[in-house]
């Protein structure tokens, strides 16, 4: 398979195309650019320098990827982006480089759909296999796990961490934590229970649902002290990896997690 970049296109000398690569009509491609076999380049769209993209993505037409971040602290430093597999990066959207104090790297991992006008601020870590519908948004250092979905015109605070199979409805926003298995939503993110549609889909059990269930009615329903009820939990319903995977990640939490709605 041939590497087809169209007359219109500017490609810089430095960049690195692997095989297969198509470059559409007026793309541009900077220096120190490398990007993985098969890997399709709308028209329009931009890689800008210091990306690494994987094999077999696809940047839709007007997409910038790789440009410098919106951080008044940054100066002009080499920082890096580096994207996955099988990503599809749909029509305007915008993923930046990290910066120094953020580790310089923003990650973006595989098989990933950024709908149009997503935006993946510098220094975000990003899983596998995510949704960030039309417009949504992720601010500076945020890190997303997998299989997490984040509805459209959704904003993520910076710093916010946002654990694996979440969903994240549209039109909200996130200054606090989003646990995993959750379902997150509310102009001001507030927790309404399980993703149990996202959970069924992914095979989860219902055992494993049930025991999610009644980790949450004890954490977040009952009237006990924060340590006292993870410690029950833990004690009642430990031996599923799911549950312990959403107490760790509580007790992890730097920002603090969001909680439900007050009844």
């Amino acid at each position: 398979m041939q590497t087809s970049i169209h007359p219109s296109a500017v490609v810089h000398p430095g960049a690195y195309l692997g095989t297969g690569v198509t470059v559409g009509p007026f793309a541009i491609i900077e220096d120190c650019v490398h990007i993985g076999d098969e890997t399709i380049i709308d028209a329009g769209a931009q890689i800008k320098r210091f990306t690494t993209l994987g094999t077999k993505n696809h940047v839709h037409s007007m997409a910038c990827v790789g440009g410098e971040p919106q951080d008044l602290k940054f100066g002009g430093e080499e920082s890096t982006l580096v994207i996955g597999d099988r990503n599809k990066i749909r029509e305007f959207s915008t993923i930046h480089r990290g910066t120094e104090g953020g580790g310089g790297t923003t990650q973006v991992g595989s098989d990933n759909l950024m709908m149009a006008y997503s935006h993946i601020a510098h220094d975000c870590v990003v899983g596998d296999n995510n949704v960030l519908a039309n417009a949504a948004t992720l601010a500076g250092h945020v890190t997303v796990g997998n299989e997490v979905v984040v509805g459209g015109l959704s904003a993520v605070h910076q710093f916010v961490n946002i654990g694996d199979f979440a969903f994240i409805g549209g039109k909200t926003g996130v200054a606090q934590d989003v646990p995993p298995f959750m379902l997150a939503v509310g102009e001001r993110a507030t927790l309404r229970g399980l993703n149990l549609i996202g959970l069924r889909r992914h095979g989860f059990s219902s055992e494993e649902i049930h025991a999610l269930k009644s980790a949450y009615k004890l954490i977040w329903r009952s009237n006990q002290e924060r340590n006292e009820v993870m410690q029950q939990v833990e004690t009642e319903l430990g031996n599923f990896q799911q549950v312990m995977k959403l107490i760790d990640f509580i007790r992890s939490s730097k920002r603090g997690t969001i909680t439900p709605e007050r009844i």
